[in-house]
């Protein structure tokens, strides 16, 4: 991945950061954007090919001034990856407006804003890679994270319509679905609910960050040259979806 340039979204920390390496390590020079600058900096401090930005997902203008950044010191971002999310475990009826708001703000239209500002320098450049980063709960629904679900499943259905009208530009996009994963967002969840996770995954432990990006690198890759609109589960068999 010599020649590419790369954007990771939400890669100051857990999945997002371990996306970021793994890119890096491939030889991409890597925007490493979070909403947190410092957590974008400490990431980008672990490697040569790594380079801080903020931005705000959930804000058009942000994602904007996020492209003609990266675009001004890196080049035209040949690979975007969409790590960026954000939720809250409580039962659907202790939900208020405003929490539904920002879950869907982050964690679907965040995706949105990406690839509208991203999309056009790929199809300039005649290929390109999405890679969306959506959840098992997007697949088969979870108690107590019923909004983030439904907002994990439209970027599920939006991956599948992108990749559709991308095709013919020959623009590849695909949807890696973590199950629980060892990420500071998993240990913010309450504990009873963290080690019923745990119990009912066939593996009987959590995700690690780079087996996520392992899945991820694949998508962003040449070896998936043929491969678009495709969903994957990196759950230890949590989820078995056909």
């Amino acid at each position: 991945m010599t020649q590419q340039v790369a954007v990771v979204t939400g890669a100051g920390s857990g999945i997002g950061r371990a996306v970021a390496l793994a890119l890096a390590d491939g030889g991409a020079q890597v925007a490493v954007a979070d909403l947190d600058p410092d957590a974008a900096t400490a990431t980008a401090e672990l490697g040569t090919r790594l380079h801080p930005y903020r931005v705000d997902v959930a804000d058009p203008e942000s994602v904007d001034a996020l492209r003609t950044g990266v675009e001004d010191r890196l080049g035209t971002a040949t690979v975007l990856v969409n790590c960026a999310g954000w939720d809250r475990t409580a039962p659907f009826l202790d939900a208020t407006a405003d929490f539904a708001a920002k879950v869907v703000a982050i964690n679907y239209l965040g995706p949105v804003h990406t690839c509208h500002a991203f999309l056009p320098g790929m199809i300039a450049a005649g290929s390109g890679k999405i890679v969306n980063v959506a959840s098992d709960a997007g697949r088969v629904g979870s108690s107590g994270e019923t909004i983030y679900a439904g907002a994990k499943g439209g970027v599920i259905a939006l991956t599948k319509s992108i990749a559709r009208e991308m095709a013919r530009h020959s623009i590849n996009v695909n949807c890696v679905c973590p199950g629980p994963t060892d990420t500071p967002l998993f240990a913010a969840q309450d504990e009873r609910l963290k080690e019923a996770l745990i119990k009912a995954i066939p593996f009987r432990r959590l995700g690690r960050p780079e087996e996520i990006a392992a899945a991820v690198l694949f998508f962003a890759s040449d070896a998936a040259s043929f491969v678009t609109g495709q969903v994957l589960s990196v759950s230890g068999g949590l989820t078995m979806a056909g």
